[in-house]
């Protein structure tokens, strides 16, 4: 369930990545131009972004310099430029990998595999307790062995917790970080998504031991 944006123009290629990626149970979101790709970063908050350097609005340089300023986000660039002296400036302003087109799918995959991986701290990569275990690389849970499904929105909830286990979030927080900036009042999201994440995880959901809320203030992950 990696949430991928793909800032690419050519529409073709576009949907075909789309059409792969989401084969492969990512969440993919596209856009046509930079413009649309940074509004696009600063809403959903990407695990991954695939970009192009030939957008219409600005050369995909400029984007990886202004993701940069806002974002640490994975950033691998594709394109059929493959002159040394734009990978280099590709990768100095802030991308993480670079591909050139044509390309295989299966290295494509495996790159951004890699890029997912190295953003994720090793120390909060696998949180265990008496009955969770939670890989945050393969975005992954299991609740006494067995694995949980859980949908996109309630899996980006879970992580913005589990990222600061034992830390207060405050309601604000987690609503910009799992719906958008433009969020910041909606406190009934938080409360039916919660309900929702202790009917799959807690055992007893009246009385949850690890999501935990703070009455006015926001919610814990307790291990």
């Amino acid at each position: 369930m990696t949430r991928v944006l793909i800032v690419e123009d050519d529409d073709r290629l576009r949907r075909t990545l789309a059409i792969n990626l989401q084969a492969r149970r990512h969440e993919v979101h596209t856009a046509a131009d930079g413009g649309t790709g940074l509004e696009l970063a600063a809403t959903i908050h990407p695990d991954l972004v695939i970009l192009d350097l030939g957008l219409p609005d600005m050369d995909g340089v400029e984007m990886v310099s202004l993701l940069r300023r806002r974002s640490a986000v994975p950033v691998i660039i594709l394109s059929a430029r493959d002159a040394e002296a734009t990978k280099v400036a590709a990768l100095d302003a802030g991308a993480d990998d670079y591909v050139t087109k044509p390309f295989g799918m299966e290295e494509l995959l495996a790159r951004m595999r890699a890029a997912v991986r190295r953003a994720t701290p090793e120390d909060l990569a696998h949180v265990e307790t008496p009955t969770l275990s939670i890989d945050l690389r393969a975005k992954r849970v299991l609740r006494d062995g067995l694995e949980v499904r859980l949908t996109p929105t309630e899996w980006h909830l879970l992580e913005a917790l589990v990222r600061s286990p034992g830390r207060l979030v405050p309601g604000r927080e987690l609503l910009r970080q799992v719906w958008g900036p433009s969020y910041g009042e909606e406190t009934n999201y938080l409360r039916v998504y919660m309900a929702q994440l202790r009917r799959k995880l807690e055992e007893l959901p009246a009385s949850p031991r690890h999501l935990i809320t703070e009455p006015g203030l926001g919610y814990r992950f307790e291990l």
